[in-house]
């Protein structure tokens, strides 16, 4: 099957990424829904709609930690299963809702499901091909925008319904379910990840599986090569480790590369694109675009993100990198938020025209750089860095803690920050990122592009596993060699 089953399993699984998307952004349209507004006796910018984005990041926070400790026990497969149950009965109640308190648990729910389902890049990642990696894990990304991007015209579609309807905001809410159940029923014919089907002492399905996802017709011995790299890697670390979650914070090289993984979530988030993507229509209308007019520059604005991510994943990831379009797109992001800041600063009733269409440009360009950038990388860096021995747990804090609970704070404090500083607002992410983002980038950062994970063990460090690292150099100079055989046989026969 090779290549093209390879994109299939991790694209299908990315309905997941598609449900984190929708979620994330489908609060877009309903909390510009007037219905709903009257429906819970509140306002755009007021603590409350905070509360209902930030209990949704909250959950997300317990979803990604509780992914954390299935997936090595029930496996990748089945936790990706589960999220999408779960995220079925959180739109139930959310569309059902009749009382705050009523979606505040919808909220809950469902964003315990997400952070769940934020563990795909883990699978994806372990199923991966070495030099199509990017682009598998940026399927994740790439299936996120599509969400927003449903999302918002589902939100725009059901706009158009009268003031009195509670269409407006229930149809976006209740739609999420249909995916949700698409992708917990399709699960149960996907397979196992081959290195957690290994590690868990299954090692003819382990081969099997790697075979399916790798095998192009000429190339048995690389996937031996592959499978025993795996396999001396997955025992070397598990004869000298502990389990629990206190060890990838005391073995040193395991300590750096957690923070690796949790500091590019957090950098994600201070790039400011989530709390874009939560508050856009409030940025819009402060820009002087109202009557429906924020909605439909909402959806065109979500539209323009995941093409540039499909560009990238297609034809950039896994040719430049991950270290260079992060650090190119922190500072590429940075200027357009500080000539976003200014815009407003000089507009501040939205009444200037030619300034207020300025400022929905600048939006507009943050959405596309970090497409090209963080909004990728950030999954497939996450998902490759860790070992195995830690990648679930190690995933789970970085989603967690780095990801979701930042999340969660800017959720909260994003409307009332918006309210009061107004413009001033964009300088905080500017002066993070040009303090503490671009720094540790350029200092602490390695490149992964085109290394097994296993090769990745070896980027930073032997942790003292007996022959392991010179073990894996023998096994990698033998793949080499296989390659290269195959690529005289190849020109031979041409």
């Amino acid at each position: 099957m090779g290549k093209a089953f390879n994109i299939g399993l991790a694209a299908f699984a990315a309905i997941g990424s598609f449900l984190f998307g929708y979620d994330s952004g489908v609060m877009t349209d309903v909390i510009a829904s007037n219905n709903f507004l009257e429906f819970f006796n509140t306002t755009p910018t007021s603590p409350i709609i905070g509360a209902i984005n930030s209990t949704f990041n909250g959950g997300a926070v317990f979803g990604a930690l509780f992914g954390g400790v299935i997936m090595d026990k029930y496996g990748r497969r089945k936790t990706i299963g589960i999220g999408a149950l779960i995220c079925t009965v959180g739109a139930i109640l959310q569309a059902a809702a009749y009382h705050l308190a009523m979606i505040l648990v919808g909220r809950i729910i469902a964003g315990f499901s997400v952070g769940l389902l934020s563990m795909i890049p883990v699978y994806q990642s372990e199923c991966a091909h070495p030099k199509i990696r990017g682009l598998i894990v940026g399927l994740a990304q790439q299936m996120i925008g599509v969400g927003f991007i449903v999302s918002t015209w589902v939100g725009y579609g059901s706009a158009q319904m009268p003031d009195n309807s509670s269409f407006q905001w229930r149809f976006p809410l209740s739609f999420q379910a249909v995916p949700a159940m698409l992708l917990c029923v399709g699960m149960l014919w996907l397979p196992e990840s081959p290195r957690h089907l290994i590690a868990t002492d299954r090692l003819d399905e382990g081969m099997s599986i790697l075979q399916k996802l790798h095998y192009d017709g000429s190339n048995e011995d690389w996937i031996q090569a592959e499978f025993s790299e795996i396999k001396m890697t997955i025992d070397a670390e598990k004869s000298n480790t502990a389990h629990g979650w206190m060890i990838m914070f005391k073995v040193p090289q395991w300590r750096r590369r957690l923070l690796l993984a949790t500091l590019v979530q957090v950098f994600t988030q201070f790039t400011g694109i989530n709390v874009i993507g939560y508050y856009q229509t409030i940025m819009y209308k402060a820009l002087g675009f109202t009557g429906g007019k924020e909605l439909l520059v909402a959806g065109i604005y979500n539209c323009v993100g995941p093409l540039a991510n499909l560009f990238f994943i297609t034809f950039l990831v896994d040719r430049i990198g991950r270290k260079r379009p992060m650090i190119y797109g922190i500072v590429a992001i940075t200027v357009a938020l500080i000539c976003e800041g200014a815009i407003n600063s000089q507009n501040t009733d939205g009444s200037k025209r030619g300034l207020s269409i300025a400022g929905v440009f600048f939006l507009f360009c943050v959405t596309v750089i970090f497409s090209l950038s963080f909004g990728p990388v950030s999954w497939t860096y996450m998902g490759e860095v860790l070992p195995y021995q830690i990648r679930s747990k190690g995933a789970a804090f970085a989603t967690g803690i780095g990801n979701w609970l930042v999340a969660t704070f800017w959720a909260q404090v994003s409307p009332t920050a918006l309210g009061s500083l107004g413009w001033k607002f964009y300088f905080v992410f500017v002066a993070w990122n040009l303090v503490v983002t671009l720094p540790c980038l350029i200092l602490l950062f390695k490149e992964t592009k085109g290394l097994s994970l296993e090769e990745i063990d070896l980027l930073f460090g032997d942790r003292a596993l007996g022959h392991l690292a010179n073990d894996m150099e023998k096994n990698r100079e033998a793949k080499k060699d296989v390659m290269e055989m195959a690529h005289v046989k190849e020109t031979t026969s041409v």
